[in-house]
């Protein structure tokens, strides 16, 4: 079984996050690789934002985001191996991102 590190999960969100924009929905894939292992994420989601306002001005952050279909695969040296990902986790890593 491959632990997912706290890294990884702030990896996933960056790409992510620089994918989402300022969109309400979300389909595609992330591939990449992470300490000699390759990931490769699917996911469907629709994005919930709220507006925050600050002194620069207003920043549309996300509130939420909920997946309709999502998978997380790792693949190591020897083939794809069992993980420990979860969406909820994730989840709190893509609301503070900024």
């Amino acid at each position: 079984m491959y632990e997912v590190s706290d890294q990884l999960y702030l990896e996933v969100a960056d790409r992510l996050h620089a994918r989402f924009g300022d969109g309400d929905y979300f389909s595609g894939r992330l591939y990449f690789e992470h300490d000699q292992v390759v990931c490769h994420m699917v996911l469907s989601a629709i994005i919930y934002h709220h507006t925050h306002r600050c002194e620069q001005g207003d920043v549309r952050l996300i509130s939420d985001v909920v997946p309709v279909w999502w998978e997380f695969h790792t693949t190591l040296a020897q083939g794809e191996v069992l993980n420990d990902f979860s969406f909820y986790t994730l989840r709190e890593y893509l609301k503070q991102q900024l």
